[in-house]
């Protein structure tokens, strides 16, 4: 019955109208729009349609395929995806990856698609950052086209997943510092930041900042309606001092499950989840950060734009094109 259900899918796909979107276009990078044109036609549609399914089963689903994409964007070469396996230690060990990514088994239902379709073509690294894009659009996000072309690593860093993914409780500097090394400035920062519109994160993460006396002094001195006051007391009621780790939150409390510019609002009310977001305002002493928060807050368009820049800069980080590294047929092992 599975079997025949994913020959369904494909037979569904192939009976389509395909199409396309130009001639093939090369960026400043390594990197080209319709690179699958030829190669295989049906490859953005495979990938959009599987997200949509996934993301109609499980709506976090969104969130977390954004997420896997920036996660591996440290490097942009599907690294996060391979399992531990002879020499290899996986990333998702890593501090910041474990127990916390998920949607590995969407990115293997689209590879398994793709594989049927086109073997061997298409990247697990294209298949992410295509991914990413097409789950901001289903939740009422931007869309935008994607550079393609990206090859597998041969390896995975888990010394580089624990040195360089930002923790949830960094400071403004280390944050800086994290997205500098990767050719990220504070503009990429703040607009990137803004997916935290979407998605859950565990109480392990945002305990820190729940119970940060000097984090809650700031806001409470001016919170006349004691709005702050009750957004601890519900973060408190859902993630204790101790215990119940794994307890989840809506990075977004207004619109948890819309991709929208209400992140901004919250964290200038002090009602980010995460101590990582609320830096942005806090320790911003020289104002030009809260210029920027202030204006996405205020124009939702304005952030879509800059949201959509910055992810087309960031999937150009670090990729390997041409004869390096390989095309998984397998995103979660190299190939034999």
């Amino acid at each position: 019955m599975e079997n025949i259900r994913r020959r369904m899918f494909l037979i569904v796909l192939l009976t389509m109208v395909f199409h396309g979107t130009g001639t093939s276009v090369e960026d400043d990078g390594p990197l080209f729009l319709d690179y699958y044109k030829e190669k295989c036609p049906l490859a953005e549609e495979i990938v959009r349609r599987s997200v949509a399914i996934a993301v109609a089963k499980d709506p976090r689903m969104a969130a977390s395929l954004l997420r896997l994409h920036f996660h591996d964007c440290f490097g942009c070469d599907a690294s996060v995806l391979l399992d531990s396996y002879g020499g290899i230690v996986s990333e998702k060990q890593a501090g910041p990856n474990l127990d916390s990514l998920r949607g590995f088994e969407v990115v293997d239902e689209i590879k398994y698609h793709l594989e049927e379709a086109c073997p061997t073509t298409v990247s697990c690294a294209d298949i992410l950052a295509l991914a990413a894009r097409d789950a901001v659009a289903l939740r009422g996000g931007p869309s935008w086209n994607v550079w393609l072309g990206r090859r597998d690593s041969l390896e995975a860093s888990f010394s580089g997943a624990n040195q360089f993914i930002p923790a949830p409780n960094s400071s403004l500097e280390t944050l800086i510092v994290n997205f500098k090394q990767q050719g990220l400035d504070v503009g990429d920062l703040v607009a990137l930041s803004g997916s935290h519109t979407l998605g859950r994160a565990r109480c392990l993460s945002f305990r820190q900042r729940v119970y940060d006396v000097n984090f809650r002094g700031k806001y409470e001195l001016y919170d006349k309606y004691k709005r702050y006051t009750t957004f601890r007391r519900i973060l408190r009621s859902i993630c204790p001092k101790s215990g119940r780790d794994d307890e989840l939150a809506p990075l977004d409390f207004q619109t948890p499950a819309r991709f929208d510019n209400h992140y901004y609002l919250n964290i200038l009310q002090g009602k980010g989840l995460l101590g990582s977001d609320n830096v942005l305002v806090t320790q911003d002493h020289e104002g030009e950060i809260l210029k920027q928060v202030w204006a996405y807050a205020s124009d939702e368009k304005l952030f879509f734009a800059s949201f959509v820049k910055s992810m087309i800069k960031m999937g150009n980080i670090n990729t390997l094109t041409g004869n390096e590294g390989e095309i998984r047929k397998h995103c979660r092992f190299v190939n034999a």
